[in-house]
């Protein structure tokens, strides 16, 4: 198997010979990782439950975590969920790499579907199951929202879609994940949505894969599965606590590949992440933050407030040679997009002409940060 260097591993080689501004504090926008403490009462569930290590752990999770996943999912989305519609996992990176190789495993030619540009797990999960690959492509003539061609979606095994969208922003509405659910029965292919970034929105909370397939009248939630975390909505990347739901008889076998797999979760941070999923109140704190940074990038740069997650998803002329200025000149370091995309069957590359801006710092930082930006973007 040949791996294409992760988009940080890009960014380094990119700017490796770069010196940059020594005058300036250096600033990293680059990566989705909240740079606040993760909240009190989960470092404290987490530390009084360290006598728990002698212990295996329960490949499918203890009943206390299951049980706050499930609330979650019933407080959030309105949607309830049988102990065999749920499996917690060991955050949502290994998940996305290792179900579709269980899921493809048996398909002579398997056909993946993802929405483009993409987190790269998907890609790696594709040559891992060496299934061809659709590209579902996002960018501004469809409002970075994925175009449906059922010619070619009649083709596929395994559709990921990714909303809220890194990096995009982009949403999609309960009406339009429900027609995606339509298709996903016609066609019958598995649709899974990467549902991680839920929880950072603006305004009005974006629904779930779930919802949309309930209301479509898929209440057994056939062919339909998402994935959601805790790393974003909690502050907590390092406890790897997340989840797959949906359809039962798919689940049903997946989890007895999982007990093979040897990525159960130890227990302390079981009980951590129990903790996390049945608490909103800091969730909502973190949105606060998130949606106040969205404000002062309007003020300082002119760019709307997104409906979710906490990226700017900008347009500039060449994204590489922004980048290498950006650092050089104003020791900021941001992802270009042509990084975090591939070109589809008709060459077109989507990230190409934009930069992805995690705006995951504190407001002091983050006024810092975006000041520069805007000398870098019009100087």
């Amino acid at each position: 198997m040949k791996f294409e260097p992760y988009p940080f591993e890009k960014l380094n080689h990119l700017l490796e010979n770069i010196v940059p501004n020594a005058d300036l504090t250096p600033s990293v926008l680059t990566i989705g990782e909240p740079q606040f403490e993760t909240p009190t009462f989960i470092q404290s569930a987490l530390a009084k439950n360290t006598d728990l290590l002698k212990k295996y752990p329960k490949t499918g999770g203890e009943s206390t975590l299951r049980q706050a996943m499930r609330g979650f999912v019933q407080r959030r989305f309105h949607t309830t969920l049988s102990d065999a519609q749920i499996i917690p996992t060991f955050g949502t990176r290994e998940v996305l790499f290792n179900f579709p190789q269980f899921f493809l495993f048996d398909v002579k030619h398997p056909v993946m579907a993802y929405t483009n540009p993409f987190y790269q797990i998907y890609e790696g999960a594709a040559l891992a199951t060496r299934a061809k690959v659709i590209h579902l492509n996002l960018n501004k003539a469809n409002n970075f929202k994925p175009l449906i061609n059922e010619k070619e979606l009649a083709k596929c095994d395994l559709v990921i879609l990714n909303f809220p969208n890194n990096p995009s922003t982009a949403i999609l509405t309960l009406e339009e994940l429900g027609e995606w659910v339509r298709l996903a029965l016609k066609h019958n292919f598995v649709l899974l949505n990467d549902e991680c970034y839920s929880e950072i929105y603006t305004n009005t909370p974006p629904p779930s894969l779930l919802e949309a397939s309930s209301a479509v009248g898929n209440v057994d939630f056939t062919n339909v599965l998402v994935i959601n975390s805790i790393s974003k909505r909690s502050s907590a990347p390092g406890l790897r606590s997340g989840f797959i739901a949906g359809d039962a008889n798919i689940l049903k076998e997946y989890m007895k590949y999982r007990t093979y797999v040897g990525c159960a979760s130890p227990l302390p941070l079981q009980s951590a992440a129990a903790e996390a999923w049945s608490e909103e109140t800091h969730v909502a704190h973190s949105r606060a933050i998130y949606k106040r940074n969205f404000e002062i990038a309007q003020e300082i740069l002119g760019t709307a407030i997104p409906a979710a997650t906490f990226y700017l998803w900008i347009e500039v002329k060449d994204a590489l040679e922004f980048t290498k200025k950006l650092y050089k000149e104003y020791n900021v370091k941001v992802l270009p997009g042509e990084f975090l995309a591939r070109a589809n069957a008709q060459g077109e590359n989507p990230g190409i002409g934009f930069v992805r801006i995690a705006l995951v710092e504190d407001e002091e930082k983050t006024r810092s940060a975006l000041k520069r930006i805007k000398e870098c973007l019009h100087g």
